[in-house]
């Protein structure tokens, strides 16, 4: 993956470590993906596995998590038609769920809250990452 663009800024002590950004991935090769959501078939899913050596699961909503890994590495794939202000909560700090918005923390109290209204989706991709990845990446901002 592209954790060498995760700069100061992303790095986060409070409530707990956690990283929280919108650069590590491109834009024009997220619209790909995100065009290709229903389909992890596509060609542009492949490439990304192909490219990146990395797990992924795509989960529909927050609930699909999978809260048994040792990292909790998500990009939020908010539906474009979603125009609320969405929030994920860890350990009581609220972070906006936007587009192509990495969260990377060990903390497993996270939670999705709505705001004004429930929307249907809120999808995501999990992906696996390593406590030693983990580790590599927040050594640099300690």
């Amino acid at each position: 993956m592209n954790w060498q663009k995760i700069k100061p800024n992303h790095y986060f002590k409070e409530p707990v470590t956690h990283i929280y950004t919108q650069t590590i991935f491109d834009v024009k090769e997220y619209d790909r993906l995100y065009e290709n959501q229903k389909n992890l078939n596509h060609r542009s899913w492949h490439d990304f596995d192909k490219k990146y050596k990395t797990g992924f699961e795509f989960k529909e909503k927050f609930d699909d998590i999978d809260f048994d890994k040792e990292i909790i590495c998500l990009w939020f794939f908010k539906e474009r038609s979603d125009k609320t202000d969405s929030n994920v909560h860890m350990d009581g700090k609220a972070l906006s769920y936007l587009p192509n918005t990495f969260l990377i923390t060990q903390s497993k109290n996270l939670s999705f809250v709505p705001t004004k209204r429930k929307y249907i989706r809120n999808p995501l991709i999990q992906i696996d990452m390593t406590l030693k990845t983990y580790n590599n990446i927040v050594k640099k901002f300690q």
